[in-house]
């Protein structure tokens, strides 16, 4: 079946909501997680954005069953085998909420081979779509607020600098994709070469994040973690060298690398195999994002 540009205009919105929505409400979760009862006010306001983001994750998964693509739904980018026990999980041990429900909505919807989108669904969309952003800007803000009381030491938080930039990045991408798609420019945020080195630099973070936070105790998983910071430094590197079509490819093995490593800590850290100080929602929350990046990379071949 062929896609009118309303149609892509659409799934894509719903497809970019179902990864990033979900990205967003963790972010805020860990920022407040990470506060200290000194700024229980910063706290207070991550939980408003966490509440915000189901609100929109929910709304995108009500809308998605029978449109977004099989090739999202099967990915692991938009829940894993892993999400529902790590928010259980994580919910315990930091007795923030989570709406599970949202997830267990997820893990029912069917993919749309032939989607049938009516003219409500696109006015759903287009309003979900301009909520969102005018989300993000408050989002954006505040993290940017965050990042910059910390780097002039007026606010502690057991999360590091370059995890709040790191956050910050990926909610310009969220917003740059949608103000794309309501403008009516092109559909892909990205040319290859800037999609490689917007994800090959938090792959990259991700590795060192996890060695950050793993016990010093863990050191094979320690050593694992640091040579695949090395691996994406290296790809990094070379992306002024060699073509972007080779990038992409040992982009794409490197990616498959981390994931595996990731689905096995996730798992590990499920089953209390593995000393660290990572949340099992931020374990989770990773291995989504390199099954969305690998699946990027996929469709680019």
């Amino acid at each position: 079946m062929r896609y009118t540009d309303t149609d892509r205009y659409v799934v894509l919105s719903l497809e970019l909501h179902l990864f990033f929505a979900r990205i967003m409400k963790e972010h805020s979760l860990f920022l407040q997680a990470g506060f200290t009862p000194r700024d229980s006010d910063y706290a207070q306001r991550a939980s408003f954005f966490l509440n915000q983001f189901e609100q929109v994750l929910r709304e995108a998964a009500r809308l998605s069953d029978r449109i977004v693509s099989s090739k999202v739904l099967s990915s692991g980018e938009v829940v894993t085998e892993f999400t529902l026990d790590a928010e259980i999980q994580t919910q315990r041990l930091s007795g923030i909420e989570i709406d599970t429900r949202i997830t267990e909505l997820e893990q029912r919807l069917r993919p749309g081979n032939h989607p049938f989108i009516t003219p409500g669904v696109v006015r759903s969309v287009r309003a979900l779509n301009r909520k969102t952003l005018r989300l993000l800007d408050r989002l954006i803000e505040f993290k940017e607020n965050i990042l910059s009381n910390v780097e002039r030491c007026r606010m502690f938080t057991m999360n590091y600098p370059l995890l709040i930039e790191h956050i910050l990045r990926e909610a310009r991408l969220y917003r740059t994709c949608l103000c794309n798609y309501e403008k009516g420019r092109d559909f892909d945020c990205q040319t290859l070469r800037e999609l490689t080195s917007f994800w090959n630099r938090i792959m990259m973070e991700h590795a060192m994040f996890i060695r950050g936070l793993l016990d010093p105790s863990e050191d094979a998983l320690f050593d694992t973690a640091d040579e695949l910071a090395k691996d994406f430094a290296r790809l990094l590197e070379q992306a002024r060298e060699k073509n972007d079509l080779t990038i992409a490819r040992e982009s794409l093995d490197e990616a498959m690398k981390i994931r595996d490593f990731k689905a096995a800590g996730t798992r590990g850290i499920l089953e209390c195999e593995i000393r660290s100080i990572i949340l099992p929602l931020l374990a989770d929350h990773v291995l989504r994002e390199a099954n969305h990046y690998i699946r990027l990379l996929q469709s680019e071949s």
